[in-house]
């Protein structure tokens, strides 16, 4: 079903309409070598230029890369790359895809920034060892998508979720819901210190979202509404300084948050969730948190 989606009038289906899809397994990560603030491309990077402690970041970085083992999900690790500071955040450079024949394909980014454009290869090339097929945008048409900084898939259904406004293009979703053979619901982002989706909506499982309600339009709300049975409302202070809708649920019921997303962490553990609360100080001052640091694979 190849459709892009814009506004709750045009959601022709339920939850339960869409395929099945398999909850990846394994997880991408970069190693943080050469992680740093180096120039600013969003507001959080603002005044940090020059101020990140690495070995507080390698420390957190490992953190996190010991608790995807220990949720059992097989991790890959990358080479970070000289001169591309951001290449730590590896859920921009791409949008991978099963389908329900099990081929896996993937659409690589068309980063915004011309100082981020040179991380696409490496991370293409991970791919390529992975037998993926490499899917390759027009950028004579589209200069900006930017994976899945953007683009989110719904929790084991067949259905993206699309924000578009700062780093990716509201056009590109056509190509990529044709390319894949999937609904996708387009997003507008509206506040430039939530500059990609994965800022501001955290798909949790497949009824149940984390959202910072004012990075959106009136349309957008309405439309994760109109798709989620729970969705919980994250405070200005929790999503803007402690990127709390950043987190990331690989399996549904395991939420890998920032520390100190007190009101947040009481609303998932009230609706049943396991909360693993992570210090990621040093790239939030980059404008990322737990989210952007990986790439869930299948």
């Amino acid at each position: 079903m190849s459709k892009v989606i814009t506004s709750a009038e045009q959601l022709d289906f339920k939850l339960s309409d869409l395929q099945d899809m398999p909850a990846p397994g394994k997880v991408l990560l970069v190693k943080p070598t050469y992680f740093s603030v180096e120039y600013v491309i969003n507001p959080h990077m603002e005044g940090n230029i020059g101020d990140v402690d690495k070995l507080a970041a390698q420390n957190e970085w490992e953190h996190l890369r010991s608790a995807y083992e220990e949720l059992g999900l097989y991790v890959h690790v990358e080479d970070g790359v000289r001169g591309y500071p951001d290449m730590v955040f590896c859920a921009n450079q791409s949008l991978p895809n099963i389908t329900d024949e099990g081929k896996k394909e993937v659409i690589m980014s068309v980063m915004n920034s011309d100082k981020r454009k040179g991380e696409v290869p490496f991370i293409q090339q991970v791919y390529e060892d992975s037998s993926y097929e490499i899917v390759r945008l027009d950028e004579t048409r589209f200069t900006d998508f930017e994976g899945m900084g953007d683009a989110l898939w719904h929790f084991k259904k067949r259905l993206i979720w699309g924000g578009y406004g700062y780093r990716s293009s509201k056009e590109v979703y056509d190509v990529i819901s044709e390319t894949f053979d999937t609904p996708v619901i387009a997003l507008k982002l509206i506040d430039e210190r939530f500059y990609h989706l994965d800022t501001c909506l955290c798909i949790l499982n497949t009824e149940t979202a984390l959202i910072y309600p004012k990075a959106f339009t009136d349309e957008g709300l309405e439309l994760i509404r109109s798709v989620f049975s729970n969705v919980i409302e994250a405070s200005k202070y929790e999503a803007e300084k402690l990127f709390a809708c950043n987190a990331t649920c690989p399996d549904g019921k395991n939420v890998f948050i920032q520390q100190g997303c007190v009101d947040v962490n009481q609303k998932l553990k009230k609706l049943g969730f396991k909360v693993h609360e992570f210090s990621t100080y040093e790239f939030l001052k980059s404008g990322g948190s737990v989210f952007c640091m990986k790439m869930l694979l299948w």
